[in-house]
């Protein structure tokens, strides 16, 4: 028997032991029951999306269904599936009126092709394994869109920088997104960090609106108070948009400038054309002065002025700021002025402008000389050149392109007939480079005749020959003009030679003989002044006999053969008649 107080203890062992027994003898017992998906899948509009259900373990038979979670918290049915061998067999029960219709493909993942922003909801897919259980888990899909392109509305009234207060600048709309795009300002490329509270300074006011498509539009407005530094600024806005796996995307819109109101503050005067140095300009020009007030609008009316015994004396008023002044004359130098009006201005604004207008002019040159100088040889004397300009010309006398020197004065000193020509006297300014002028006059040379010596030279066997025919070149130069004779009849007129200095020429043509080489030829030019002469000489001349003798005799022998040739060639042709040639035949050797 057992003892009385272990008959409680041993009932509860046995018991405990049944139990286990029982439990590890029940065919399909299985562990704990566990479902895997995505927690969250993030797709670009018309992307394909699958969502995986995968549950733990190894189960002989399971239920794997797929629910829409609704925004009130209710389950909606979308398929299911059991294993079939295996693959899955599934059944999908309800499209929610999607185009394309859900899908269950054989390992029990839910497809939706072409992501829609409708499909951002969340999924859940429960496992029911019998015994083993029932387990579920939920997949969150978000579905990003792209904005439309970025626009902006600027404010195209003229807006006024004397405001105290911010203005609308523009409106900036970013719409069709998903989620909400956000907007910045931007100016001049640097981001504009303006609150959103109202206040003096700036600030942006948005609206978020979502459309019937489920997808988001964005809507900002700038305010800014406006100073005279932004009228050259350059504003845009940009739209920042969210996408898959933490990236970000950005579309800017155009950019724009404000119409800006502002007063005059300085006013700018300047000479347009023509466009010379140091503010001068040439008499006969036309000059356009140009006057600009810094203020916009445009100042409305500008009042060009010249100063004359320090009062104004009012030329013109106009609209544009433009002053023409048509062929300017040396006594409308001076200076001028432009003066807007602005009654927008502060006290102290600058509001009128001046600048000296210089008007150059060249006089026509005068020399102390006529347009000829005639000096007698080895004679010397001073020319000047007289000038009237402004600014002070510089001078300086040329000869055939080559600079002699600066200044007025031109010194001929113990001039020769070399120093003849044209000299001309030119005037210049180097401040107004296309402003000059010249004057010249021609240098004549007056003495008695110069001869060029020109050689007739000999044939190349060194002497000439009796009958050869040569000819004889004599150049002469002076003033007046010298004429040229010859010793002997035939010679050409004298003529200029070509870039000569003055040079004349003048040819003869002859035979050589012995009584030219023993007396030459003469060529003689001659002027009031006196006569220069030349004679050339030919030295030895070969008398032309004995050329003639071997000539002759050469003619004799020629005309010998000639003949012999004649009497074979009749020979041959009477060949083999009575008689003919057979004496001679007979008496051969």
């Amino acid at each position: 028997m057992e003892p009385p107080d272990a008959a409680p203890g041993a009932r509860r062992a046995s018991r405990l032991l049944l139990l286990t027994l029982l439990l590890g003898a029940r065919p399909g017992a299985e562990a704990e029951l566990h479902v895997s998906v995505p927690p969250l899948v993030e797709v670009m509009r018309g992307e394909l999306v699958t969502l995986d259900c995968t549950p733990s373990g190894t189960h002989s038979h399971y239920v794997l269904e797929w629910f829409l979670l609704e925004r009130s918290g209710a389950r909606r049915l979308l398929a299911s599936a059991e294993p079939q061998g295996m693959k899955l067999q599934g059944m999908v029960h309800s499209t929610q009126a999607r185009n394309p219709p859900y899908q269950l493909d054989s390992q029990g993942r839910l497809v939706l092709a072409e992501a829609q922003v409708t499909d951002e909801r969340d999924y859940v897919c429960v496992v029911k394994a019998g015994a083993a259980g029932t387990a579920e888990a939920t997949a969150g899909l978000r579905v990003f869109v792209k904005p439309e392109a970025t626009e902006v509305e600027p404010n195209k009234e003229m807006l006024s920088v004397m405001e105290e207060s911010a203005q609308k600048i523009a409106t900036c709309l970013s719409e069709n997104g998903n989620p909400a795009p956000k907007i910045t300002w931007y100016r001049d490329g640097k981001h504009l960090d303006v609150p959103m509270e109202v206040n003096s300074e700036g600030y942006t006011a948005s609206r978020t609106i979502r459309e019937a498509s489920g997808l988001h539009s964005l809507t900002s407005d700038l305010y800014l108070r406006l100073h005279k530094t932004d009228r050259d600024a350059t504003f845009y806005c940009a739209a920042h948009y969210k996408q898959p796996q933490g990236h970000e995307g950005r579309l800017d819109s155009p950019t724009f400038r404000l119409n800006l109101h502002y007063p005059t503050e300085k006013v700018q005067f300047w000479r347009a054309s023509p466009s010379t140095t140091e503010g001068w300009v040439r008499e006969g020009d036309t000059v356009l002065l140009l006057c600009r007030g810094d203020g916009s609008p445009s100042p409305p009316d500008y009042t060009f002025y010249r100063i004359q015994d320090q009062q104004e004396k009012v030329l013109h008023v106009n609209l544009d700021g433009n002053l023409t002044l048509e062929s300017v004359r040396r006594n409308q130098s001076g200076t001028y002025g432009c003066r807007v009006e602005d009654y927008d201005a502060a006290e102290d604004a600058k509001l009128s402008d001046t600048l000296d207008l210089h008007v150059a002019y060249l006089d026509p040159l005068e020399l102390s000389v006529g347009e000829k100088l005639v000096l007698s040889l080895g004679n010397s004397t001073n020319v000047d050149c007289f000038v009237r300009g402004l600014p002070t010309p510089s001078l300086r006398w040329t000869k055939d392109s080559t600079l002699l020197r600066d200044g007025p004065v031109l010194s001929l000193s113990s001039v020769t007939f070399d120093s003849a020509g044209v000299y001309i006297c030119e005037a210049s300014m180097s401040t107004v480079p296309l402003l000059s002028r010249t004057q010249s006059f021609k240098l004549l040379v007056q003495g008695s005749p110069e001869v060029r010596e020109v050689e007739a030279h000999p044939r190349v066997e060194g002497t000439w020959q009796e009958g050869d025919e040569v000819t004889l070149t004599c150049s002469a130069r002076g003033y007046p003009e010298p004429k040229i004779s010859w010793s002997q009849l035939g010679g050409s007129p004298a003529e200029p030679v070509p870039g000569g200095q003055g040079w004349v020429s003048s040819s003869l043509t002859l035979k050589v003989t012995s009584a030219l080489s023993r007396d030459g030829v003469t060529c003689e030019a001659s002027n009031r002044q006196g006569s220069s002469q030349k004679v050339f000489h030919f030295g030895a001349v070969a008398p032309q006999t004995a050329q003639a003798g071997v000539a002759v005799m050469a003619v004799a022998v020629s005309v010998g053969l000639l003949l012999l040739v004649v009497a074979a060639f009749y020979c041959m042709r009477r060949k083999g008649r009575p008689g003919c040639c057979r004496q001679r035949e007979k008496a051969a050797p």
